[in-house]
């Protein structure tokens, strides 16, 4: 997901990715703990999503407080 598409998301949205990725995140890490993965990069990407979205929900947050 790009910057645009992550804006254009409805809050309940935004938390269903967000928690969707924790997901993948924690059974990727389990994955990678007890085996090989395929896509060990795929780690580093799941973060910065998440990353990503954390700063547009506090974005939002900041603009409706003012």
């Amino acid at each position: 997901m790009n910057s645009a598409e992550i804006k254009a998301l409805e809050a309940g949205d935004l938390q269903f990715h967000l928690e969707k990725l924790r997901k993948e995140l924690f059974e990727l890490k389990v994955k990678a703990a007890t085996e090989s993965i395929d896509n060990p990069c795929r780690i580093g990407d799941i973060k910065r999503e998440i990353a990503r979205l954390f700063t547009e929900r506090r974005r939002r947050e900041i603009a409706a407080g003012k």
